[in-house]
């Protein structure tokens, strides 16, 4: 595998992908394509092809696939980083969760027209997506997710990583 790898998750994996983007990978997604697109597109990109179907994976050959065995996303997500030999990020929450994008600090007019009040003077700064324009800051929301990750993940994450 890649030492930075580029996945490309079928329709079936959504939320595996949102976690995949949650720790920084670049994690396509399109619950549109078909799978003839997603192996096209995934050999065309030298992407990893997360997939649950062996039939595509038998049939239609993609250069770097990777079988998912599990049901749940958490449970998923622990398979690609052992197949992968994945190494924790430094840092979490770097790209959309929606749109794959790299996130950027946002600006103090988008953090006052998008932002809520309680949220708008947290010490750290918001980020923002410049493809869809969702901003993201460290509420409860990223709060329960760097638990679940915590539990999921003994020993994988640094405290400094998933504290920012």
């Amino acid at each position: 595998m890649p030492p930075d790898p580029h996945f490309l998750a079928d329709a079936m994996l959504g939320r595996l992908a949102r976690w995949l983007r949650a720790l920084g990978f670049d994690t396509r997604f399109d619950s549109s394509l078909d799978d003839p697109e997603l192996v096209t597109l995934a050999n065309a990109e030298s992407r990893i092809l997360l997939t649950r179907d062996r039939h595509l994976v038998t049939h239609l050959q993609p250069a770097q696939p990777l079988l998912v065995a599990y049901d749940s996303p958490i449970e998923q997500l622990r398979q690609v980083i052992d197949a992968c030999n994945l190494e924790a990020p430094r840092v979490l929450f770097t790209r959309c969760l929606i749109c794959n994008v790299s996130l950027r600090k946002a600006s103090g007019e988008e953090v006052l027209l998008q932002c809520p009040h309680p949220a708008s003077s947290l010490p750290e700064p918001a980020m923002c997506c410049p493809h869809c324009r969702r901003l993201y800051w460290h509420g409860s929301h990223t709060r329960r997710m760097c638990d679940t990750l915590k539990k999921a993940l003994p020993g994988w994450l640094q405290q400094q990583d998933i504290e920012r």
